[in-house]
């Protein structure tokens, strides 16, 4: 039979070793309880806004004033609202980017917000509005710093550390501390005391992810919204290496848009092929990051680069959709406000991802598999138009699925192949565009031991 359905996890497995010592060894790589929290809330907000917004530019010269921040209100209520909106569940703000600015009245620093014309505390604002709306709230802080003059000695570590202690304490639960690896080609050579960072957020906010140069969550080695075709969530230690993400960062302030087209990444970074070379290996699940515009901060020019609500549908789809979670960046203008276009595209972008799920067909929440299943039938009343597939496996017992594919039956109950997959992991969201079919069979042909799915929701 063409489709041979009777190749599948539980005769050949594709002809690999369906359990193994070695199968073992990658099934015992199995996310943190704060890695598990991306599961439900995979989709969350960067907002750039700082010195750069006064100024209109994307990096610093490093030789800001205080008195350069001339902003002097936002409109927290409508950040939040507005991520809320497109359907994100958090906001990250960049609370002192590589000009060295920070949004809150530090003790540390005189280079703040307590020295400009802003009466206030930018930060709290905006953690007091996300923490009113139910909505998380995490914390940019960039290690490369162009203005303080302890930059390149012992003495900086310290003072990163007290302000990390500030941003820790102060402003209720962080859920993500993002730690940026762009520095400019000019900067001084200085080795940052990463682990003391990390142990002090570990004792600080014991919930908290920590993100790219961090443990927690890996960047996906690009700007532009893009994912690869087998997104993996067990990959090789020597990827969480601070310094080799630094390596693979922007290095200065024009090359944001090159980012944006260039896929600075390995296409294959979990394979057995990779695992099997690799002793050490961890759960580090890749995250998109993505600004609705050209640059990360507001630029009045970039009004007309504002990307629609359908091309943010596409990057939600090929980051959450697949394996990865979404940071999308909003940067807020000098006014102190989300441009209305974005507002708008955003608006539109909540209602699509709202619509994946909105009309199902099935859902069924199915667990660990057994031989019997090596492939799954799932068939309706009468014939649907099959918009979305959305596959989930229980990723607390790591990730299993390697191949799968996925068949409409046809009105004369014959099947046909619509779509050739390869990982699932958190979630994979298959757009069938309209299919019309009676059934939809679903057929894994590789797996890493046993496949335990969490879920199967099919919609039209």
């Amino acid at each position: 039979m063409a489709n041979n359905f009777g190749k599948n996890w539980t005769t050949n497995n594709n002809n690999y070793p369906l359990d193994s010592k070695e199968v073992e060894r990658y099934l015992s790589v199995k996310p943190s309880e704060n890695q598990l929290t991306l599961v439900d809330k995979p989709f969350y907000t960067f907002m750039h806004f700082g010195m750069n917004t006064a100024t209109d530019r994307e990096w610093g010269a490093g030789v800001e004033k205080a008195s350069d921040f001339t902003i002097k209100s936002i409109n927290a209520k409508q950040w939040v609202d507005t991520a809320k909106q497109a359907g994100a569940t958090g906001v990250i703000l960049t609370c002192k980017h590589h000009d060295g600015f920070c949004l809150w009245p530090s003790e540390y620093t005189d280079f703040c917000v307590k020295n400009s014309s802003y009466n206030g505390d930018i930060v709290k604002e905006v953690s007091d509005e996300c923490h009113r709306q139910g909505m998380d709230f995490g914390v940019y802080l960039s290690p490369w710093d162009m203005h303080d003059e302890r930059y390149g000695t012992d003495a900086y570590n310290d003072y990163f550390c007290n302000q990390l202690t500030e941003l820790l304490t102060n402003y209720g639960e962080i859920f993500e501390v993002w730690f940026d690896g762009a520095k400019g080609s000019n900067a001084k050579k200085f080795e940052y005391d990463w682990q003391r960072y990390y142990d002090l957020i570990r004792k600080l906010q014991p919930k908290a992810n920590i993100a790219i140069c961090g443990p927690d969550i890996r960047w996906v080695g690009n700007e532009g919204g893009k994912s690869r075709k087998s997104e993996y969530s067990v990959v090789p230690c020597a990827l969480r290496e601070a310094d080799r993400i630094m390596a693979l960062s922007q290095q200065d302030e024009n090359q944001a848009s090159s980012l944006q087209k260039y896929n600075q990444m390995d296409e294959d970074l979990g394979s057995r092929k990779i695992l099997e070379k690799n002793a050490y290996l961890c759960w580090f699940p890749a995250e998109v990051d993505v600004s609705i515009r050209k640059g990360w901060f507001f630029h009045e020019k970039d009004n007309r680069n504002s990307k629609s609500a359908k091309k943010l549908f596409k990057i939600y789809l090929n980051s959450v959709g697949n394996n990865c979670t979404l940071l999308l960046n909003i940067p807020p203008n000098a006014q102190g406000e989300i441009h209305k276009k974005d507002v708008k595209n955003l608006e539109k972008l909540g209602k699509m991802i709202n619509n994946i799920t909105q009309n199902p067909i099935v859902y069924q929440e199915l667990g660990e598999l057994t031989k019997d299943n090596g492939f799954i039938d799932f068939t309706f009343n009468d014939v649907r138009k099959v918009n979305y597939v959305v596959l989930q496996e229980d990723v607390a017992n790591s990730q299993r699925v390697e191949l799968f594919d996925l068949y409409i039956q046809k009105a004369n109950g014959k099947f046909k192949r619509v779509y050739k997959g390869t990982v699932i992991g958190a979630k994979k969201i298959v757009n069938l565009k309209g299919k019309k079919a009676k059934g939809i069979r679903f057929v894994i042909r590789q797996s890493r031991s046993t496949p335990i799915i969490k879920s199967v929701g099919i919609y039209e």
